[in-house]
């Protein structure tokens, strides 16, 4: 009888310590996930804030520059215009797309690609799945040419020094360069906007693909499919899945 007793008792007790240890066991998986969590949220937390500071401190350089050219005389276009056109968009962004030089509308509202060719910048932007507030957008000439001739070489000397700081700060992945001064500009050639388009080429380590500019799109809307193309390249090579064309 007392045997049976010491069994029923250690049996009781054994029951209460394996009890005992699967609550504890089960308490120190729940805490490492809650450290593995958290841990997870630190790391996302740290990249989250060292991105907001790079944009914030290339934001700032990127102001400091345009101030730098707000009185800008280096060329006969800072008497003729009515507005500095420096660039609008993302500093920290992926993508810049540089066009040629500011027309009557961005003249008259300090901002690139605001006019007829603008609204067909963004319906490309936006088929991209992407909107125009996450990239950048500038021109190589920030003043507007009288009449919207073409740049001249002495204008395009002037102005290049400033872009070339502009996309120094931004460091994007990817240039596209709208239409032929763009292109030519940037690559330092004088081959054609349709010998360039449909590859990329470098521009200082970085990518750089040529295509047709918006407003040679609203003349020659065949055009259209091969800016297509182009763009579909870029998505490509940032990952970006196609929403509408």
């Amino acid at each position: 009888m007392m045997v049976e007793r010491m069994n029923e008792s250690s049996a009781g007790q054994l029951k209460e310590d394996l009890l005992g240890a699967v609550k504890a066991l089960k308490t120190y998986i729940v805490n490492q996930d809650k450290l593995s969590v958290s841990m997870d949220w630190e790391k996302k937390t740290k990249v989250e804030i060292d991105n907001n500071v790079r944009a914030i401190n290339e934001g700032q350089e990127l102001s400091r520059t345009c101030q730098d050219m707000a009185e800008c005389q280096l060329c006969p276009l800072g008497k003729t215009r009515r507005n500095l056109v420096f660039g609008d968009g993302n500093s920290n962004a992926q993508l810049v797309f540089v066009g040629e030089a500011p027309g009557a509308d961005e003249d008259a509202q300090g901002l690139p690609f605001v006019g007829k060719a603008g609204q067909q910048l963004t319906k490309i932007i936006e088929a991209m799945g992407i909107s125009r507030k996450n990239v950048y957008i500038c021109n190589i000439l920030k003043c507007r040419p009288p009449q919207n001739r073409n740049p001249l070489p002495e204008e395009i000397a002037a102005c290049e020094p400033f872009l070339k700081k502009q996309l120094e700060i931004i460091a994007p992945r990817i240039i596209c360069a709208l239409g032929t001064f763009a292109a030519q500009t940037l690559l330092k050639t004088e081959v054609p906007i349709s010998a360039l388009r449909g590859r990329f080429h470098s521009y200082q380590g970085i990518k750089l693909m040529p295509t047709y500019h918006p407003a040679y799109l609203l003349r020659n809307p065949s055009a259209k499919k091969f800016v297509w193309e182009d763009v579909q390249i870029i998505m490509k090579e940032l990952g970006l899945k196609s929403v509408k064309k």
